[in-house]
């Protein structure tokens, strides 16, 4: 939802903006409005019956249960059984991130459309915003809402990693579209400005849904007890993935 309300606030500033930094002024102004109404929300949210309700139901649990949450809580949970139960769950989570950053959206928003020559607003201004912001966001927010009616493959299905490892070919689909500059690979495969459109989309979608199929799974293959860690664990996969596919990006975009 954050990317797609951004790449809607950047294409509405450009339509109304007349200069770059009109441009600026209005799309950073649209994020201090966002967080003004957070501010506003948090503020108010203590105030409303539902808020006091349970915010009451806290404050009046026993002193003993709480210790002994706090120690629970506090325990160091083992690694080895997490890692054996959902290692390769983390290891998609993994993947999808990494292949997802790798050309989004250092690739994707250096691609032109092919009519640039012609003029037109659609090539000159609005293609890569369209097709490489708002398109991706709004596949990504459809492929993640998808999990909460289908999940499938399963936790233990070996289709779920090869499927991940199938996100693989997007690099080398969206690398042979219109890029510029291009400096080393001349040949654009893709001549026609309906590809990168088909290529985001499946990026975007593939990677809502076989990102977020694994972080479900995740927690749900490990004893109750370890699954808040196994969310932790999850998360760092996820992370780890963001930062590998930002330094592969770099490459991609320096090999082009």
């Amino acid at each position: 939802m954050g990317g797609t309300l951004t790449a809607l606030a950047s294409i509405l500033t450009l339509t109304l903006a007349q200069d770059v930094t009109n441009n600026a002024l209005g799309y950073f102004l649209t994020a201090d409005i966002f967080i003004l109404l957070c501010i506003i929300s948090y503020l108010l949210l203590p105030k409303f019956a539902y808020s006091r309700h349970y915010m009451l139901a806290v404050t009046s649990v026993s002193p003993g249960t709480l210790g002994e949450d706090h120690a629970t809580a506090g325990g160091v949970p083992p690694l080895q059984p997490i890692i054996k139960k959902a290692g390769l769950l983390g290891f998609c989570v993994f993947y999808v991130f990494s292949v997802s950053i790798t050309i989004f959206p250092a690739v994707s928003s250096g691609i032109q459309s092919v009519n640039l020559d012609s003029g037109s607003l659609w090539a000159t201004t609005y293609f890569v915003p369209l097709t490489s912001f708002l398109l991706y966001n709004v596949a990504d927010f459809c492929g993640r809402q998808a999990t909460a009616w289908v999940q499938i493959p399963g936790p233990t299905s070996r289709v779920l990693p090869a499927l991940v490892l199938c996100r693989s070919v997007l690099v080398p689909l969206l690398m042979f579209c219109n890029y510029q500059p291009r400096d080393h690979l001349h040949t654009v495969l893709f001549s026609n400005d309906v590809y990168p459109v088909i290529f985001n989309c499946l990026l975007g979608l593939s990677n809502g849904y076989l990102g977020t199929l694994p972080m479900i799974y995740g927690p749900k293959v490990v004893p109750r007890e370890l699954a808040e860690a196994t969310g932790v664990v999850m998360s760092f996969f996820l992370t780890l993935g963001l930062a590998v596919g930002s330094g592969f990006s770099v490459l991609i975009v320096h090999s082009i």
